[in-house]
């Protein structure tokens, strides 16, 4: 399925991807970059360093306990973390840095909607040094109280440090809140807290007040009250890509950061709106986008105003032609 939503992903983003949104790679950091690694093929997560300024932490999509730092600066890897101390992965899907320090990663995919009847969370801490090195890790056992399910998106609160989980299902997911604190010693029992749309990534923005939950197509950033979403979103103009699995924020929280799975992918720097770029003005309002699209497949042309003038109509048609043939290309695995 990987294969067929990257193809269409790379027509979708030909054809759509706004004008606006591309920067200069390289020489700077939290700019747009390449993943120069020829090992990391299904990047399905992205967290920004809190130790290292610039540093991109991601992992394939895949059974091997690797971590890499990417130099945003470069699209180098300068650290290569291999995890000991857990079993094997079976779908890490997500990677995010908590207010302790720690890197939190979820081996929480899973394609078969509800195969496996628990799933993992994995924790150690940033490593003060970039280099290869092996990191001892623990390790998490997680259920959801209402039953097995897929999921992509994992993010740490951080302030509270509590783990949240956002299940993917084409027809909507949910939000799950962990305990309070993980347990090593038994079973974490996340609890739904909200509701979501198809969701493959999110994170939290520095100062915990708000939340990203991006999709395949778009993405929405979300006021953060009580432990639970506070409003009804705000589009963020997320670019398109061939295969949109990770979102995180810049540490400034200035700019969100987008990737995506393939060899050689692109992370793209998209500004929050009001936020000036660290060299650059910010936009005057009547020269801003308003860009409306919702996280997650489109369902509907009148559901998708991009925001991007003659482009829109040849973009509906795109994404929903590229929307059936995913939904189709899912269903077909599912029989085998």
């Amino acid at each position: 399925m990987r294969t067929a939503l990257c193809a269409l992903g790379a027509a979708a983003a030909l054809a759509l991807l706004p004008a606006g949104h591309a920067r200069a790679e390289g020489q700077e950091a939290d700019r747009d970059f390449t993943i120069a690694d020829p090992r990391i093929t299904e990047s399905s997560g992205l967290a920004a360093s809190r130790a290292h300024p610039g540093i991109y932490w991601t992992h394939n999509d895949q059974d091997a306990p690797l971590i890499y730092g990417i130099d945003s600066r470069t699209g180098e890897t300068v650290a290569t973390l291999t995890m000991q101390g857990v079993g094997t992965p079976r779908d890490m899907e997500a990677i995010a840095v908590g207010p302790d320090g720690d890197i939190y990663v979820g081996d929480i995919g899973d394609n078969l909607d509800g195969s496996w009847d628990h799933v993992w969370i994995y924790r150690f801490p940033e490593p003060k040094v970039l280099k290869d090195q092996k990191v001892a890790a623990e390790q998490y056992d997680v259920k959801y109280a209402d039953g097995p399910r897929n999921a992509e998106a994992l993010m740490v609160h951080p302030k509270t440090g509590r783990v949240y989980i956002a299940s993917k299902n084409q027809d909507g997911g949910g939000l799950y809140a962990g305990p309070e604190r993980l347990s090593t010693s038994g079973t974490n029992v996340f609890r739904r807290v909200d509701d979501v749309p198809w969701v493959t990534d999110g994170a939290f923005s520095p100062d915990g007040g708000r939340l990203v939950l991006r999709g395949y197509f778009s993405a929405k950033e979300y006021a953060w009250k009580d432990g639970r979403l506070g409003d009804g979103g705000t589009s963020v103009g997320a670019p398109f890509q061939g295969q949109a699995e990770s979102v995180t924020y810049t540490t400034d929280g200035s700019a969100f950061m987008f990737g995506s799975e393939g060899m050689n992918s692109k992370v793209v720097r998209v500004d929050r709106p009001g936020a000036a770029s660290p060299s650059e003005e910010p936009e005057e309002p009547e020269k801003s986008g308003k860009p409306a699209d919702t996280p997650g497949a489109p369902k509907s042309p009148a559901a998708q105003d991009g925001g991007e003038g003659g482009n829109a109509t040849l973009g509906f048609l795109v994404l929903a032609g590229a929307t059936v043939l995913v939904v189709g290309a899912k269903r077909l695995l599912r029989r085998r």
